[in-house]
This record gives structure tokens, C-alpha cells and sequence, in this order.
């Protein structure tokens, strides 16, 4: 079997790379670290770049349009790591999970209808809901015991008292790190049911469940709730594909995915990235020790990150993460919200991070860092980060 060499460094500066080359025109120092947006610096392996470079060398990308073996690849990658599959007919392919997020708001609900979020959540969940002129509705995750839990009287208390149309669903949850079990799942889809809400559920997460965890779709919980799902997949957080721009997504119900198509093609969008498409069928195809040595890595990077903390920080605490390569630790303990905790992680740390007031106000004080990266550079990210926590306590005690 072939091993994979991740601490191999990859130079993505100059390479137009968001996490690595758009700092000054983000207002930030270009000598920051970088560990914020979640794609990650690890080269995919040989047998899936050799044949897109032969694609490219063919020289012509004009209208592309998946075939069978495109949907088998992606339904046993399904069925083979999570359980289940799709007939062709409930697929429809979109340029991102976003987008289709913003296409089931457009789709399922009406300006000034509510759309239902759990914060702190993926901060796109709220834009494309108020960017669309949707009333936004939180039921906010609670955090108790250093653990990450959804309130099931409030979550559907939410849903009555502002009349919800459509839940965006996070499973797995980013930034919490939640893996939702089947029992916690089938209770929230039960009590959208039961009020006919939608349930649109971004699962792009999926292929990242840790040791002793498991990621549960809602594709398995049963008909009644398949009828009323919308399952938002992709190719592109797992082999990191995110500016090929493919997403495949199943809609049982065919109402509602004639209505999801209506608003896709009312954006004018029709046929998908060519790259992005063979991308995604030759990492399902090939792709998968790959992935597997990866996760092992990521491991290793998770325990890097507990022994640091522990000894270097123990006043910090990390969130018990089930799954994602999104480390979500509570910093409320260094007095820093807002404003006040990014100025000190970037000029006193040198690290650029996601802060937690991104992901709703139920976030502040809270940092995400992203751990898929070489654990060289990761090292060094963290010693940065608990040396300027060292020195602010010292000065505290001045």
C-alpha cells in the first residue's frame, strides 16, 4: 500500500490561495499564521492529479455533463463509508453547498418567512438566510459541561413562536465539532415534521468522524423523514475541492426538488465545472487511503493540540470534537471578546484564526483553528498562541 507523506510542506503562496495570499487585502499582516478558513494544505496524492492533468492537456472545457459512472462513483463512496444511496433521479449538482443552501431558502420559504439556525453555526447558514430577505430564528445550542447540546423543548418552542418554514441543519456541526447521534437527529427532524418544516441538512463534514464516533445521515432515519430532506453532500472539505466548485445533492421529494431546481435555474445556473466533476469521481474512485492515512494524521494533529493546551494552557479549554479537522476551544477565561480577541491573537500571537462572535453571538470568546496542516507548522501555531497567553497573564499579574 502506498503511504502518504503529509508533513511534506506544500507552498501555497502564490498560488491566489484565500488562506495564504489574500491577508493584506483582508486588512491583516502577511506574516501571520494561517489557520482560519477551512480547506486544508495537503497535496491529493498522484493517482487522482495524474489523470486531471491528462483532462487538462486535452485542452477543450466546453458544457460538461455528469454519466453513470459519475453517480455510481459518488452513490458507492455513499453506501461504501456512510450507509446509504440515491437513485440518479434525486441527485441535482450545484457549485457548493452554499449555494444550494441559498437555493433551498429561495426554494422553501418566503421573504420575511423564518429560517431556522442552530449558533454558533457556520456564519453563511445567517447570510444567505437575511441576504435573501428571510427572518432569521436561533435556537442556540447549549454548552454545558464543556459540551455542545441541543435544547429540544426551545429548538421547537423556536419553530411555533416565529412560524418556521425551513431548518439549515449542520451535520456534523461547524465550528462545535458535534457528530449528531441518530437519536438526537430523528428528535429534531420529528418536531419539523410535526410543524411541516423543511429540513435542509449540510453534511460536507461527513467523511471526518473521529475514532469512536460516527457521522449519521438523515438519509437514514427513515422515509417519513427522507421525504422532507434536503442532503447536502460534497466531495469538496474531504479531498479538499472546494474551488472546483461540485456538490452533489439529493432531494427525495419531488416537489421539493422541483422547486430547488426552479430557483437554481431562475440564478442561471446549469451545467457544473468539468475539473470539479472528474475531480470528484477519481477521489471517490481512488481516493480512499488516502483519506484514511489522512484522518490518521489529523489524529496525531489532535493529540499535538490536547498536549499543548494541557501543558501550556490549561486555563483554555478545547471542546470535545466528534468530528471536523475545526478545533473549537473556549477562551472566554482570558477576559477578551469581540474586537479585543482578534487584535490579540493576530498582533500579540501572530496567528490568523476564525473567532467565535463570526459563528453568532452565542460564539464570542470562543477561536476555531484549523488543524489540517502540517504539524511542523501547527507546532509552531501553537507555541505562538500559548507564548502570548503566557505573556498576557504575566502582565496581568504586574
Amino acid at each position: 500500500m502506498t503511504r502518504y507523506d503529509f508533513d511534506a510542506p506544500v507552498e501555497r503562496h502564490g498560488t491566489d490561495s484565500l488562506k495564504f495570499d489574500r491577508a493584506v487585502s483582508r486588512h491583516r499582516s502577511p506574516d501571520l499564521l494561517s489557520l482560519w478558513v477551512a480547506d486544508m494544505d495537503f497535496a491529493l496524492p498522484p493517482e487522482i492529479t495524474e489523470p486531471l492533468a491528462q483532462r487538462a492537456l486535452h485542452g477543450i472545457f466546453g458544457y460538461t455533463e455528469p454519466g453513470d459512472s459519475y453517480f455510481a462513483a459518488v452513490n458507492n463512496w455513499l453506501s461504501r463509508r456512510h450507509g446509504w444511496s440515491a437513485p440518479q433521479k434525486w441527485f441535482t449538482l450545484t457549485p457548493g453547498v452554499v449555494f444550494a443552501l441559498a437555493m433551498a431558502v429561495r426554494a422553501f420559504t418566503e421573504p420575511g418567512q423564518a429560517a431556522l439556525v442552530q449558533q454558533p453555526v457556520y456564519y453563511p447558514f445567517s447570510e444567505v438566510v437575511k441576504d435573501n430577505d428571510r427572518k432569521l430564528a436561533n435556537a442556540p445550542l447549549t454548552y454545558q459541561d464543556g459540551r455542545f447540546q441541543v435544547d429540544f423543548d426551545a429548538f421547537e418552542q423556536t419553530i411555533v413562536d416565529q412560524d418556521v418554514k425551513l431548518f439549515l441543519l449542520c451535520n456534523p456541526h461547524n465550528p462545535v465539532g458535534r457528530a449528531w447521534t441518530a437519536d438526537e437527529l430523528n428528535r429534531m427532524c420529528q418536531i419539523c415534521l410535526k410543524h411541516q418544516v423543511v429540513i435542509v441538512s449540510d453534511e460536507i463534514h461527513m467523511d471526518f468522524a473521529r475514532p469512536g464516533f460516527a457521522h449519521t445521515s438523515v438519509a437514514t432515519l427513515g422515509d417519513d423523514v427522507l421525504d422532507r430532506c434536503v442532503i447536502c453532500t460534497s466531495a469538496g472539505k474531504t479531498f479538499n475541492l472546494a474551488s472546483l466548485q461540485t456538490s452533489n445533492i439529493v432531494i427525495p421529494n419531488a416537489e421539493l426538488r422541483r422547486k430547488f431546481n426552479h430557483q437554481k435555474a431562475a440564478a442561471g445556473y446549469s451545467q457544473l465545472n468539468a475539473m470539479g466533476l472528474l475531480a470528484t469521481q477519481l477521489c471517490y474512485e481512488r481516493g480512499e487511503s488516502w483519506l484514511d492515512q489522512l484522518k490518521d494524521y489529523l489524529e496525531g494533529n489532535w493529540q499535538l493540540l490536547e498536549d499543548h493546551l494541557a501543558a501550556h494552557a490549561p486555563q483554555l479549554h478545547l471542546v470535545p470534537a466528534e468530528s471536523t479537522y475545526l478545533a473549537w476551544i473556549d477562551c472566554r477565561c482570558l477576559g477578551l471578546f469581540g474586537r479585543k480577541l482578534k487584535r490579540f491573537i493576530e498582533d500579540q500571537a501572530g496567528l490568523w484564526l476564525d473567532y467565535g462572535d463570526m459563528f453568532g453571538s452565542d460564539g464570542d470568546g470562543f477561536i476555531r483553528i484549523n488543524l489540517a496542516t502540517q504539524r511542523a507548522y501547527l507546532s509552531q501555531a501553537l507555541t505562538q498562541l500559548t507564548d502570548a497567553i503566557a505573556a498576557l497573564d504575566a502582565a496581568k499579574q504586574d
